[in-house]
């Protein structure tokens, strides 16, 4: 009837890896906005603190390990494909 995909190993959906890769995904985040404050020190503006940049960084890491999740999940998805001969 339709098409079954068969896999060898357990599905994993794109939230499951998103939970997985959130803390990474935030201490990217946080890495980031830390060194913005600082390059932002050029401009006149006062650098931000390690401690603030952590504190933003956990609502903002929900996006990111979304995002994270969806590529590591097309990544698995395309590296279950058979290779078409």
């Amino acid at each position: 009837m339709g098409q079954e995909i068969r896999r060898s190993a357990p599905y994993w959906s794109a939230g499951k890896l998103a939970l997985l890769l959130y803390i990474f995904a935030a201490a990217a985040v946080a890495i980031n906005l830390f060194m913005l404050g600082l390059l932002l020190q050029a401009f006149g503006f006062t650098a931000l603190p390690p401690v603030t940049a952590l504190i933003a960084a956990g609502p903002l890491g929900v996006p990111a390990a979304w995002a994270a999740g969806r590529w590591v999940r097309h990544l698995l998805d395309e590296a279950d494909q058979k290779p078409s001969v």
